[in-house]
């Protein structure tokens, strides 16, 4: 008993030290990074030999992301070395390339300078793996385009994989080489290939104003040190996550999904596909919606984050026209709504049923997905509303705004002006008065945790750096949480630690406690990345989830719960 009791204790002690230590930090105040928190949009250019099959390999499609098909084929060098000699992109245009950008809305671009494949798009004095020197194009892919956007306004960035490269010998690789031509030191490769071309790119273009790592595959902190020798001599340069070593750079990226609950204390974006490869490829027809474009920028920018969307060019150099019209329509949006995308910071409620919100000064931008029915708008706080207004609106005609129950209601119009975001202006005195969460200061107890660093206190710290665990060995778990009275929710939140091309699963019920028995209010598999959804207010005081994890301890970084506002 004695033992159980100091067990307990060192747990409590953990969850108070933790939640003093880790409570998210506002994110960094580093001037450099102004530019980039205020433009929050930009576009991804994954473009390279790739292209050329186009996601075909011996007249048959391969599987997975385009820009990877050397590795998924395992294609030997010498054969993917010939692919350089039909990449001849004489439709590019990076002047029209800017343009579409720029008029989709997006404020930076990042486009790949060399990515896994070691295919250099500028002109190399490492080597002759290059556009330059490789193929009949002859002539550097990169310097025009930042030209372009220099001359457009628009911030440039270079995308540079540091680790892997499946040509040059030596370079990492995924899974392993797969042909003796790879075969070599990659201390050698850090040292004659990668770190020379990182201060090639810096060097030769004047004012690249992000560095973009990938995968730090066999990256120790020796040898990424390498790198942030060179990077050191640029302090206005930004950097990302990925450079290894435990380098953390300067944003968080998390690849094709909005973290549930974002990344408090860290400036981070979302990188995302239109359909679903980065690299070209030429039988990708799943193209998401618009809907689905600009209601995932509304999302990732009420969470504090960027999102930097990708387009994928063929091997004439022509952007896709689905991905061409779809950014028109994405800047139609913006261009009448940009004021609560652009210079905005996160909302300061932690989950709206109905949309989400952005803030800028005293005003917040209600971002409305789904139309209320009795078309009365309601915002949990209850400051003082000077003026409400849909964005939209040229004469800014007011809207009607009242206090109801302790929240601002502001009633709509008949008819959404709007049907994917219609926009409402909200104008405050004050703070927000935010109504808390149900769980605020509530304790969540689990049937086990894997020691008292994963304890469940984590999962209502808003941290997406900490976790709770399930003891080594267990495939099931069960988490409790006793709301103290009786309250009525109706949205679930979860957020876990994977990508989604990991396939990760996790089998969740969530119950409510009813006299002595547990009730089901819903079952669903979580797709590794979170789980969010609505389903119809149930009032309880105790409620549970149980969760089941086939291939590992079942493991969750948040656990939410939220009722109507």
């Amino acid at each position: 008993m004695r033992k159980n009791l100091t067990l307990l204790l060192l747990i409590s002690l953990y969850c108070f030290n933790s939640l003093s230590a880790q409570t998210p930090k506002l994110p960094t105040n580093d001037p450099k990074m102004k530019w980039w928190k205020d433009d929050k949009f930009g576009m991804f250019i994954h473009w390279g030999l790739y292209s050329v099959p186009a996601g075909m390999y011996h007249d048959k499609p391969v599987k997975g992301i385009g820009e990877w098909i050397m590795n998924t084929a395992k294609i030997p060098v010498a054969e993917y070395k010939q692919y350089a000699k039909q990449f001849n992109p004489d439709k590019y245009d990076p002047e029209a390339w800017v343009k579409i950008a720029k008029d989709a809305g997006m404020k930076y671009i990042v486009i790949t300078s060399k990515h896994h494949e070691g295919f250099a798009m500028f002109d190399s004095k490492v080597t002759d793996w290059d556009v330059v020197d490789s193929s009949p194009y002859g002539k550097d892919i990169i310097g025009p385009l930042i030209a372009a956007c220099h001359k457009a306004g628009i911030k440039v960035g270079l995308y540079y994989s540091q680790a892997q490269d499946w040509n040059n010998a030596g370079g990492a690789a995924s899974g392993g080489h797969w042909d003796k031509a790879q075969d070599g030191s990659f201390e050698d490769y850090i040292d004659k290939i990668a770190v020379p071309q990182v201060k090639e790119i810096l060097k030769n273009y004047g004012g690249i104003d992000v560095l973009w790592w990938d995968t730090p595959q066999d990256m120790t902190r020796q040898r990424a040190e390498k790198f942030e020798a060179v990077i050191k001599n640029y302090p206005a340069l930004i950097t990302n996550n990925r450079l290894g070593g435990g380098f953390d750079g300067d944003t968080e990226t998390p690849e094709q999904f909005v973290p549930a609950t974002g990344f408090p204390g860290r400036n981070w974006e979302s990188c995302m596909t239109m359909n679903d490869t980065w690299g070209y490829k030429s039988y990708d027809e799943n193209w998401k919606s618009t809907k689905t474009l600009i209601r995932d920028l509304a999302d990732v920018v009420s969470k504090g984050g960027n999102m930097l969307l990708n387009v994928g060019p063929n091997a004439h150099g022509e952007i896709p026209q689905p991905s061409i019209e779809r950014l028109a329509t994405v800047g139609k949006w913006i261009k009448v709504n940009k004021e609560s995308i652009y210079g905005t910071r996160a909302s300061p409620f932690p989950y709206l049923s109905w949309g989400r919100v952005t803030r800028k000064g005293q005003k917040l931008y209600l971002h409305v997905f789904d139309y209320p029915t009795n078309g009365q708008l309601v915002v949990p706080m209850n400051n003082k509303v000077s003026k409400a207004y849909l964005l939209a609106d040229p004469n800014k005609k007011p809207l009607k705004a009242s206090v109801k129950n302790g929240r601002n209601v502001i009633k709509l119009p008949a008819i959404a002006t709007d049907s994917i975001d219609m926009v409402v202006v909200l104008q405050f005195a004050g703070e927000p008065k935010v109504a808390p969460s149900p769980v605020f200061g509530k304790k969540v107890t689990a049937s086990s945790q894997k020691d008292s660093t994963t304890a469940a206190c984590n999962l209502l710290d808003g941290n997406r750096f900490t976790r709770w665990q399930a003891a080594k060995g267990e495939k099931k778990a069960t988490l409790e949480i006793d709301m103290q009275k009786p309250v009525q929710i109706s949205t679930l939140i979860l957020d876990e630690p994977w990508h989604p091309w990991e396939n990760k699963k996790q089998n969740v019920e969530l119950q409510y406690k009813q006299g002595e028995n547990w009730v089901s209010i819903l079952k669903n598999t979580t797709g590794g990345s979170g789980y969010i959804t609505n389903f119809k207010p149930v009032t309880a005081q105790y409620f549970r989830l149980l969760i089941e994890n086939k291939n590992e301890d079942p493991l969750l970084l948040e656990w939410q719960l939220y009722g109507p506002e």
